[in-house]
């Protein structure tokens, strides 16, 4: 089998000052890395429209964008006006990654994940419709347009999908120019693909996989946290594929509620790491990167870096090095 072109790119975490995000990005694009997104995590982060700002003043090839927003912390029209305000600032390098959100993000806004489906799908139509100049009245499943209209956005902005469902997956690859894949079930990435494709009707279709790379023993510990708000919200599938029944998931649920992520890491089984995580040396860990990658038929690789005080990782899988 020919081995596909990879892609590589990061995900930041802005917990820590928005200059330390930006460095990040700038060792990122110096490093070689394709992409940046920076997640939207709500008040628990640096915002992420700012954030992205500060990037694009510091960086000069890299492509930035949310990763991901939702339809529901912001008015979708005020997204679209804040995707091509960074497309205009950054030269053209701006992207949307959107999706129905998580509790992270939601939780602590009292939001509820209205109509998930629905409002990424009319999120993403508003949004084509304004960066393609036009004037946009629609009533939507979570929000309205009336005479909505900007004349000033790229028409062809990337709009990237995200979620965990497999109907949102399908949704996506009907939707979206590309789906952004974050912690698959290892053994259902080549399947998820598949899907993808299929719903996208053989129209040019990008597809992004995500998960940690645990490089050593504290970073599997790192996982377990990673792991816990991503189970409370997987499929059925794969909570019948790792037997987390729903005492389990509420226990989880819980303990997230009263301490956040750290608070669960406990109740995920260290044996479950290796099912979503790449644990490993560098060296193997970019070899089976790249053989999955290679196998799925995935455009891109994400390397999510939850603490830009530690760059070990995005180091260590440095597309110069790979």
């Amino acid at each position: 089998m020919a081995q596909r072109e990879l892609s590589w790119s990061v995900n930041l975490m802005a917990k820590a000052p928005v200059a330390d995000v930006v460095a990040a990005a700038v060792a990122a694009e110096e490093l070689g890395y394709d992409r940046c997104w920076v997640f939207d995590e709500g008040v628990m982060t640096r915002d992420v429209f700012v954030t992205l700002t500060a990037i694009a003043g510091a960086t000069s090839r890299i492509s930035i964008g949310p990763g991901i927003t939702n339809p529901y912390v912001r008015h979708p029209g005020a997204t679209a006006a804040a995707i091509a305000s960074l497309d205009e600032v950054s030269g053209g390098r701006a992207f949307l990654g959107i999706g129905p959100g998580g509790g992270l993000a939601l939780g602590p806004l009292a939001l509820d994940r209205v109509r998930p489906l629905a409002a990424v799908a009319d999120t993403v139509a508003a949004c084509r419709a304004l960066f393609a100049g036009e004037q946009v009245t629609m009533e939507g499943a979570t929000f309205a347009l009336a005479g909505a209209r900007m004349g000033y956005a790229r028409p062809d902005i990337e709009i990237i999908v995200a979620g965990r469902s497999p109907r949102i997956t399908e949704l996506g690859g009907r939707i979206g120019d590309g789906f952004y894949l974050s912690f698959p079930h290892k053994e259902l990435l080549d399947t998820q693909v598949r899907d993808l494709r299929r719903a996208a009707d053989g129209r040019p279709f990008h597809v992004v996989w995500s998960t940690a790379v645990a490089l050593n023993d504290a970073d599997v510990e790192q996982v377990r946290s990673q792991l816990t708000f991503r189970l409370v919200d997987s499929p059925v599938e794969v909570r019948n594929m790792l037997g987390l029944d729903d005492t389990r998931r509420e226990q989880l649920r819980d303990a997230i509620a009263r301490g956040g992520p750290p608070a669960a890491a406990h109740l995920v089984d260290t044996a479950w790491v290796e099912h979503f995580a790449v644990v490993g040396d560098a060296a193997s860990a970019q070899d089976e990167i790249v053989r999955r990658c290679n196998v799925a038929g995935v455009d891109e690789f994400m390397v999510p870096v939850n603490d830009v005080g530690d760059l070990s990782a995005m180091t260590a899988l440095a597309p110069s090095t790979t």
